[in-house]
Parts: C-alpha cells; sequence; structure tokens
C-alpha cells in the first residue's frame, strides 16, 4: 500500500508526464498522413496544423475549400504548402475522407468540425466503407495524473448497448491499442457493478462469459478478469478488503464498461473531478479515427494523434484486419 500511495503522490506531482511519454513515442515513429475531415474552424483546423508542426502528422484537409481558408486566416496561418480535397459540404467531406483511406492515401481520419455521427456513417457504410470482420468500437486512453498508469476506457462513444458478442471485439480493440502503446502486459478489468456473478445483473454475466473466452482462445493478448467493481479494479487496497486474488484486480490498466452509458459517466468523472485528460480513437476499421471534441484540450488533441500513429505504427507490422 506505501508503494502505491508513493506512485500516486509522484504522479500527481507531473501532470500529464504520460500523455507526454506518448507524444515523444509517436514522434519517433513515421508521420503518419491524415485525413482530417472537415477541419472549418480554428480549433479542428489548430490541432492538426499543431500536430504537423511537431512531426505527429502529414494532414490532408479535407472539406469547404472557402471555409478552411477563413479558419486558417482567422488562426494567422499559411496552409498554402498543405494538400487540401474540396467538398461542398460536411457529408461529403466524410465520405471523401473515407475514399482516401481506401485508396492508400491516409492512413488514418481525425474528426473536424462536423457531427461523430456523420464521420461514422461514411465509416461503416457497407459499400465503399472502412468496414472490417471487427466490431468497430472507441477507446478513451486516459492520463489520470493521480493513477501510475494510463486507463483504457472502452466503450464509451460507439455501442450503446453491446452484445457479448460485440463486447468481445471491444476487449480485443482495447487490448490491440494497449499493445500498440507499449503496455508489457495488458491487464483487463469487467467493470460492473459488483465483483460476483449476479443473474440479475446481466454485465456481470457477459464479465463472466468474456473471461471464459479469454479462457478458450476467443480473447487474446491480455489477462482478463471480471466482474469487477471500479474499486477494486484499480485499486489494491480496495481487492485486498474484498479478498479478491487476482493478476488484474487493483491493477488494471484496460476497463470495459457495461454500456456506452456507464462509459461516458465513467470518462467525464475522471476529467471533471480527477483533471484527466481523455484522448479518443475509434478502432475495429481499415485505419484508426481519430475522435475529438471541442472541448478537448491541446494536450489531448495531440495525445489522440499520437495514440493513432502509435497504433497504425502497431498495424503496419502485423497483418491487417480481415475483411467483412
Amino acid at each position: 500500500m506505501e508503494i502505491a500511495t508513493r506512485d500516486q503522490a509522484q504522479a500527481a506531482s507531473r501532470p500529464h508526464e504520460k500523455y507526454d511519454r506518448l507524444i515523444a513515442a509517436a514522434q519517433a515513429r513515421p508521420r503518419l498522413t491524415v485525413a482530417v475531415v472537415h477541419p472549418c474552424d480554428e480549433a479542428s483546423l489548430g490541432a492538426a496544423l499543431e500536430a504537423a508542426s511537431l512531426g505527429l502528422v502529414t494532414p490532408i484537409l479535407v472539406g469547404p475549400r472557402g471555409r478552411i481558408a477563413a479558419a486558417a486566416r482567422a488562426l494567422d496561418t499559411d496552409i498554402a504548402d498543405l494538400r487540401l480535397v474540396d467538398a461542398a459540404h460536411s457529408h461529403e467531406s466524410a465520405a471523401k475522407a473515407v475514399a482516401l483511406a481506401n485508396a492508400g492515401e491516409a492512413e488514418a481520419l481525425m474528426k473536424g468540425s462536423l457531427h461523430t455521427d456523420e464521420v461514422m456513417a461514411a465509416v461503416v457504410r457497407r459499400e465503399g466503407g472502412l468496414r472490417t470482420a471487427r466490431r468497430v468500437s472507441h477507446c478513451f486512453v486516459m492520463d489520470v495524473p493521480s493513477h501510475a498508469v494510463p486507463l483504457i476506457v472502452t466503450d464509451a462513444a460507439i455501442n450503446i448497448a453491446p452484445t457479448l458478442e460485440e463486447k468481445r471485439d471491444i476487449v480485443q480493440n482495447a487490448i490491440d491499442l494497449a499493445h500498440a502503446l507499449g503496455v508489457a502486459t495488458v491487464r483487463v478489468a469487467i467493470v460492473s457493478a459488483m465483483e460476483t456473478v449476479n443473474p440479475k445483473v446481466p454485465s456481470t454475466l457477459d464479465a463472466a462469459a468474456l473471461c471464459k473466452m479469454a479462457d478458450r482462445g476467443q480473447i487474446t493478448g491480455a489477462v482478463l478478469d471480471g466482474p469487477l467493481a471500479l474499486d477494486n479494479a484499480i485499486d489494491l487496497g480496495a481487492a485486498a478488503i474484498k479478498k479478491i486474488q487476482s493478476p488484474v484486480a487493483g491493477r488494471a490498466n484496460v476497463l470495459v464498461v457495461p454500456d456506452l452509458e456507464a462509459g461516458n459517466m465513467l470518462a467525464k468523472s475522471l476529467t471533471f473531478l480527477a483533471h484527466a485528460d481523455a484522448a479518443g480513437i475509434v478502432l475495429g476499421a481499415r485505419v484508426p479515427i481519430i475522435l475529438t471534441s471541442r472541448a478537448d484540450s491541446r494536450l489531448t488533441r495531440l495525445a489522440s494523434c499520437a495514440v493513432a500513429s502509435l497504433f497504425a505504427a502497431a498495424q503496419r507490422a502485423a497483418r491487417p484486419l480481415p475483411e467483412v
């Protein structure tokens, strides 16, 4: 317990050092070619340009030429040297960005000033989209200043009420991301309101099934345990009080939530109460998709680019996901 407390104190004294390490690791990789979808405001265009200036990405700007130019003028920056693919409106911006990825001209997408569902509709379209045999899911890579290691929280943005089969893909996507980020031992906690299997609480049944799927090789690359309540998933003291003997309890680095509502509330609680930053990325498609919010900090936006860069680098070295 003393060691855990000391680690937390040291982490709190170096806010967001974990994101700094991710960005430094991504800078050591080749630049990621990113189709930036509809960057028509200062926040989204500025984030792409700053990521480019740090050597993280090579942006392709996809959207209405006039509106992108106006955003650049507002930023007092010159975009003449950047490739710009003109599009009439946000739906066309999303379609053209997906087409660039399908053509191999972009290794990732980055959401600009349009709704998430517009981007994702183009991504998951059966004809001309970026679907694979894997379910698409979202991961937050959360930098909590008081916690010693980054936490991957999934899924808090895409799958509203995932089935057991969909949760299998959600878990595997998160495991693949953790490996891409250099996590040596991936410890996945399937989180519920309790740490015992209760037939009246469906998420505990899913947790038990997912752990058995891992035992049978249907989920690979990590140690799984669940159901676990949040406290005994991430705090060794809480796990000890409950007498939970597990390589995951108290030291999880991936948290799989029951549904989108739980994930969204967990991520926002960490953000607004624990001063965490939450880099966002969508996985399971042919290329990673960087999802940022207008409320995101500068560091969060850069970290999201870094996470996508590291994941894409891992994809290059591995076999791509099978097509539908």
